[in-house]
């Protein structure tokens, strides 16, 4: 049994709707409904009961209500003493992002609502040196497996998805396979911005049995995707987290037949973890 478990399930409890609870915690209704069913499993009770209208507390709902409340009310004093503690000597975790985190970055800093969190966000090569620097205490990063002085690890993959016209023949699919874009423009951040990502998706595409046409440069996400919405067809890439955060009408997001996933990872010194590693990991313990 988790604290995340009992705090989707007092949330859903107290809205008596999977959706407008997913709101409030800023997740997708997937990961809640997914966590109160592995919460159910765990304690061999069914928590609600659910038709197409209503969701109701059952009995053994009713009786884990209040335990509930009081598991999480101890858990919340017990964030505000160390908080007030650290406050106290004046600490703030220093973390460092990374491009397209999306809903991920937003369940991490709910989980760190306790603390003060500085956000950095700078070159991948740069954030790793101040970590090294003792200038950041942590940062995540992608698609690397070592780094001098440095502990990587390990997170979740993200899984990447294709961006096309909300018009184009694909969009209508519900997965893409890759090969089926081979004579289309793709816009990819070039090598020297985006080493891993350039070279994942490269690798996925020749896995696929073909060598991808580039079009027009990648800019800006923004940009990028207002341009395969309008111009001429074209795709891109985007990260599934990042584009449930990126609603644009004239674009459809698909995931590949064969899924194209990045590994994303935390970086922290070797020989000197940050104050609150521990609390971290387990803010980065979500549903990807």
């Amino acid at each position: 049994m988790e604290l995340r478990q009992l705090r989707y399930f007092v949330t859903v409890a107290e809205e008596l709707h999977f959706g407008r609870a997913a709101g409030r915690l800023h997740i997708v209704q997937s990961a809640v409904s997914q966590q109160i069913r592995r919460l159910e499993r765990e304690l061999g009770a069914e928590l609600f009961d659910r038709t197409p209208r209503t969701v109701r507390l059952t009995p053994a709902g009713r009786l884990l209500l209040p335990e509930a409340h009081a598991v999480l009310a101890a858990a919340d004093r017990a964030r505000a003493v160390i908080a007030d503690a650290a406050g106290a000597n004046g600490a703030t975790l220093r973390l460092g992002t990374s491009d397209g985190l999306g809903d991920h970055l937003d369940q991490v800093l709910a989980a760190l609502a306790g603390y003060s969190v500085e956000l950095v966000s700078a070159p991948t090569r740069a954030r790793l040196d101040q970590v090294r620097a003792h200038e950041l205490d942590a940062t995540f990063v992608r698609g690397i497996t070592e780094s001098p002085g440095l502990r990587l690890i390990p997170l979740w993959l993200d899984q990447l998805t294709v961006a096309l016209p909300i018009d184009h023949p694909l969009a209508d699919a519900a997965s893409v396979d890759l090969a089926e874009l081979a004579g289309l423009p793709l816009r990819l951040a070039g090598h020297s911005r985006n080493a891993p990502l350039h070279d994942l998706v490269l690798s996925a595409c020749r896995e696929a049995g073909f060598t991808p046409v580039f079009g027009p440069p990648f800019t800006t996400m923004q940009d990028t995707l207002a341009a395969v919405g309008s111009g001429p067809a074209s795709w891109t890439v985007a990260y599934e987290s990042h584009a449930r955060r990126l609603p644009s009408p004239r674009v459809a997001f698909r995931r590949t037949t064969r899924p194209i996933r990045m590994p994303t990872l935390l970086a922290v010194s070797a020989s000197s973890p940050p104050w609150c590693l521990d609390e971290l990991l387990r803010a980065c313990d979500h549903d990807r």
